[in-house]
């Protein structure tokens, strides 16, 4: 029998992801190491997740392997890590994987990009972002 299909997402090119679908392992398993201050991104699961964007400034984009321009957004984003250093936590959560965190922040298209601040959001972007942008969001929140 099929499962219930709770809620649909619309990644920016109209592709459409179904939540319900049985989840693929995590990358690098359930238990990635937890997001660091290093000028690198991150991938991020729903076990890692609260705990990664708990304490500073985190930049998070939630993507999927299948999204257009969340194959435009990734470059974008490892920039902006490799310009922040260690001053921000840059993270990636893909929605694919880490469905309960992507539901959560009620992620329906994708690219989505939010800054965190001691773990409360408090800058969303919809769609391709760029560099100076996500900076000067990340930069603000600081």
């Amino acid at each position: 029998m099929r499962k219930l299909i709770r809620t649909a997402m619309v990644c920016v090119c109209g592709c459409v992801l179904v939540w319900g679908c049985s989840p693929q392992p995590a990358v690098g398993g359930a238990e990635a190491a937890p997001a660091a201050a290093s000028g690198k991104v991150q991938e991020l699961t729903d076990a890692t997740f609260e705990q990664a964007i708990a304490q500073g400034v985190v930049l998070v984009d939630f993507w999927a392997p299948w999204c257009g321009p969340c194959k435009t957004q990734g470059p974008i984003v490892e920039k902006v890590a490799g310009l922040l250093g260690t001053t921000a936590k840059v993270s990636k959560v893909n929605v694919d994987q880490a469905t309960k965190t992507a539901q959560k922040f009620d992620i329906r298209s994708i690219p989505t990009l939010i800054v965190f601040k001691n773990g409360k959001p408090v800058k969303t972007f919809v769609g391709v972002t760029q560099a100076d942008a996500l900076l000067e969001a990340v930069k603000a929140a600081q």
